[in-house]
């Protein structure tokens, strides 16, 4: 069984969970032992569109995840800086494919899984990123090191996924996932 977790917190966008969510979902048609949940610190976060969202479970089944996906959201700005928060997560980009939408990579960053290595990350927080030591690529939407990988601008967990997913099992599950969800004439895949 494979298992990947976005991880969600009061403050999230709602764009930056939802899409991964649906995205990660889409694996499970073909990969029956994939399982996919959302993650915090509380029962339910709210979304800054109000949205309230139940979690599946606390954030330290990330330990075990295949899979860390950080969300992002002006709530991500308060918790890099609780170092209670983020001693609670124990992960290893050895075993683990750890990634972040646009404010996530910053609590990838205080917990130093940036550390020696550039990032994207969505053009509000580009300073905020460099205080913290971090190369920050302006020009990229999606910066990769090995098993880590942060991304920038909402539409972009699209590639973010792909190249997870494309790593978990293979290039062409990755492709598939994604071709489910382009407009019609430019996704060649139905996996309804």
């Amino acid at each position: 069984m494979k298992k990947a977790v976005i991880v969600a917190f009061d403050r999230f966008t709602d764009i930056d969970v939802f899409l991964p969510w649906d995205l990660l979902n889409r694996v499970r048609l073909r990969h029956k032992d994939f399982q996919v949940k959302i993650v915090g610190t509380s029962d339910f976060h709210r979304s800054v569109c109000g949205i309230e969202l139940a979690m599946q479970g606390q954030i330290e089944e990330c330990a075990d995840a295949d899979l860390v996906f950080f969300a992002s959201g002006s709530g991500a700005r308060a918790l890099y800086k609780d170092a209670a928060y983020l001693n609670r997560f124990r992960l290893d980009p050895g075993r683990q494919l750890i990634c972040s939408m646009c404010s996530g990579a910053l609590l990838l960053a205080a917990m130093g899984y940036l550390d020696g290595l550039s990032a994207t990350i969505y053009p509000t927080a580009f300073e905020a990123l460099r205080e913290l030591g971090i190369e920050v690529l302006e020009d990229r939407h999606l910066v990769v090191h090995g098993n880590v990988a942060t991304a920038a601008g909402c539409l972009a967990a699209i590639d973010l996924v792909q190249w997870a997913v494309g790593r978990l099992y293979d290039e062409n599950t990755g492709k598939e996932v994604i071709a489910s969800v382009l407009p019609v004439g430019q996704g060649q895949v139905c996996m309804y």
